[in-house]
């Protein structure tokens, strides 16, 4: 994982939905760091400066560094709950790293090779089912994404769970826990008559203009 990512916390005494509102009201947003074996710690997070990096990615997948003061703690994204209809994050949820415990997360799916699969040859399009799955590792094997290989995958053929291939150290969580992997990742389908009919109606009128 090549990208670093550092977040400024400030400490909180004050809890309950007054003291958060003071705080959105701040431009901050209030924030538990817990697990470790530690006891939870009540922090706040500059809004702007998380929302930024937020919009990256790999932000949700990568272990960040959470400074408070001159500490420094090793965290992942756990959960975040967003306002409904504005651009603002309510409430932040942050899991301290151990390297001696495995991580439960999701990471997102990076589908390759969708334009060489014999299906879209075909004319097929392709179907997303999922795009992150959950898995479990230690924190020094988490990947950034799965990449799904869509390279030999033919006209009605479809991925399942069991099919991903996840990095060494890495396990899908469902598999784990007696999932069979039978749940659909991607597939490739036929054009529906519909889109077949529209497609030959638009260039039957392009000929009869010519015409």
């Amino acid at each position: 994982m090549s990208d670093e990512f550092t977040l400024s916390a400030e400490p909180r005494e004050d809890v309950g939905k007054g003291a958060s509102r003071r705080l959105r009201r701040a431009s901050k947003v209030p924030t538990v760091i817990y697990g470790a074996e530690k006891a939870p710690a009540s922090v706040s997070l500059d809004h702007d400066e998380l929302i930024h990096n937020l919009d990256n990615e790999a932000f949700y997948s990568h272990i960040l560094t959470v400074e408070l003061g001159k500490k420094k703690e090793k965290v992942v994204l756990k959960d975040l709950q967003r306002h409904p209809y504005k651009l603002q994050v309510m409430h932040v949820d942050l899991q301290r790293v151990s390297a001696k415990e495995k991580l439960r997360l999701h990471v997102p799916l990076h589908f390759i090779n969708e334009s060489e699969a014999p299906g879209v040859r075909e004319g097929g399009l392709v179907s997303h089912q999922m795009t992150e799955v959950e898995i479990q590792c230690l924190p020094k094997d988490l990947p950034e994404f799965i990449e799904v290989d869509l390279s030999s995958l033919e006209l009605g053929g479809t991925l399942h769970l069991a099919d991903l291939v996840a990095p060494k150290g890495v396990e899908i969580y469902a598999l784990a826990h007696g999932s069979k992997g039978e749940e659909p990742v991607v597939g490739i389908h036929g054009r529906g008559a519909g889109e077949l009919e529209d497609e030959f109606g638009e260039e039957g009128e392009d000929e009869g203009e010519e015409a």
